[in-house]
């Protein structure tokens, strides 16, 4: 194992009680998140007989074309476990991964992807109560601050919001923006502009272009269309694909009818600050840059989400304004109807406080200001 595996990550805890339970596990996540060196950590420890098939490969993606269970035969008898990289690449993957499930109770089907746009459309019929599913994000403050500490991890945020936390890049610091650039250019314009739908690849490079430069401001899509002499639709699914293969996430409006709220609106976040900043060719530090602000909100929306998630929290994630421009940067919605408010200052010295309106709307929220200084209870609650 490389040095990526020396950090723990969260979802292996879930991974390991799901295992054997008559279930194939499915875990999605972007290219280079980690997900078969966390299958590889999951199993290495174990006691039975693994075989791994890779669907960038053209043989196993041979094996599978036109496939029955007799051919499989060969391939299988004896295991206890089938680990089946990059799943999306293989044809008929849901009919495949079906017929492993069925014929062949016995293994443990293990199956990765990293675009839940090709693979789950694949295997939503077809493994319709066969499975579970997870989803694997780059490296999380809480993960790295149990790798080497909640002090260390608070003097590295400066590094991180410019960085980001994709493993290549935490683990390799001494050329990070060159690997960084890699990561971009490899996933971002090579895997993602192979995607079949991808019709005008100049159009989607400014579209990611532009959603990196309004991180923390309500997206339109009328005028992202004009500002790109394109239409509403076309930016729509491309920023659908954007979101289905783990590069930016959307963040409705919170309303519930009160007057003025702003309803229809959203906000859209990368999954990582370092992808973010690596479209912009902007690895400038802190002190030289103007969306300190904008970084900062990014990296926790996008750190809640990974907490929320590691955890299996259910929870809707909102923004909140009204047309008089009251706003709250985050305001959370669990299963049970419980409210959390806060407010996102990188300057811990910045005073603010709730808006009267939204206490009027919705007493009793709690309400907190996120800063450096606190920013490991905002993840542990």
């Amino acid at each position: 194992m490389d040095k990526m595996a020396l950090v723990y990550r969260y979802l292996q805890n879930e991974l390991e009680k799901d295992l054997f339970q008559g279930k194939t596990l499915i875990l999605y996540g972007a290219r280079q998140t980690g997900k078969t060196t966390l299958i590889g950590q999951l199993l290495q420890n174990r006691q039975e007989n693994i075989v791994w098939m890779n669907g960038d490969e053209a043989d196993v993606r041979h094996l599978f074309t036109h496939l029955n269970s007799d051919r499989l035969i060969p391939y299988l008898q004896g295991k206890d476990v089938l680990v089946l990289d990059e799943a999306q690449r293989i044809p008929e993957t849901g009919l495949a991964i079906k017929i492993i499930h069925d014929h062949f109770p016995a293994i443990q089907l293990i199956v990765t992807g990293s675009s839940s746009f090709e693979l789950t459309s694949k295997i939503m019929e077809p493994m319709t109560g066969r499975k579970f599913e997870y989803f694997l994000y780059p490296f999380s403050f809480n993960e790295m601050t149990q790798h080497h500490g909640l002090l260390t991890e608070k003097r590295l945020l400066e590094h991180r919001l410019i960085m980001g936390y994709y493993p290549e890049i935490v683990m390799h610091p001494e050329n990070d923006q060159k690997r960084l650039d890699s990561l971009v250019s490899s996933y971002l314009y090579k895997d993602l502009l192979k995607l079949e739908h991808i019709r005008k690849p100049v159009l989607l490079d400014k579209i990611i272009r532009a959603l990196a430069l309004q991180v923390g401001r309500e997206v339109s899509y009328n005028e992202l269309a004009q500002l790109l002499n394109s239409d509403k639709e076309t930016v729509e699914k491309y920023i659908d694909l954007l979101e289905k293969t783990y590069i930016v996430f959307r963040v409705p409006a919170f309303s519930r009818n009160v007057r003025n709220e702003i309803k229809r609106n959203r906000k859209i976040y990368f999954y990582d600050n370092g992808i973010r900043n690596a479209v912009l060719g902007n690895y400038l530090p802190l002190h030289a840059r103007t969306d300190t602000g904008e970084l900062w909100e990014n990296f926790l929306m996008s750190e809640r989400r990974k907490f929320l998630n590691n955890r299996s929290i259910g929870a809707g994630m909102y923004f909140w304004r009204t047309t008089q421009q009251q706003e709250i940067d985050y305001v959370e919605e669990r299963r049970d109807g419980r409210l959390l408010a806060f407010e996102f200052k990188w300057n811990p010295r910045k005073k603010c406080r709730l808006s009267s309106t939204f206490a009027s709307a919705y007493p009793s929220t709690p309400y907190a200001v996120i800063s450096p200084e606190n920013i490991e209870e905002f993840l542990n609650q």
